[in-house]
């Protein structure tokens, strides 16, 4: 965990030393690896006999989860949307 921590703050620290110069190609290369990493996401699944055999009895939670992770993303942004140009519209 340590690890990870200590990965994502030094890729912080790489951002905040690198912002002057033009990086557009990096994402690029982000979205290759995020595309690589939900391939072998999907392998990891695949493979585990335990997902596999379960995968009926998940369905419907899954499911659930997903409209409701979802749902709460839309709500928030819209709200976070609204209150935004609420505040630009009464400053001008």
């Amino acid at each position: 965990m340590f690890t990870i921590i200590g990965l994502m703050l030094m890729g912080m620290l790489l951002g905040f030393l690198l912002r002057e110069k033009q990086l557009s190609w990096i994402h690029s290369i982000i979205t290759y690896l995020i595309w690589i990493l939900l391939f072998l996401l999907g392998i990891e699944v695949g493979s585990n006999e335990q997902i596999i055999k379960g995968l009926h009895s998940l369905g419907l939670e899954a499911i659930l989860l997903t409209i409701g992770g979802t749902l709460g993303s839309v709500i928030t942004a819209w709200a976070l949307w609204k209150n935004i140009y609420k505040k630009k519209g009464q400053e001008s």
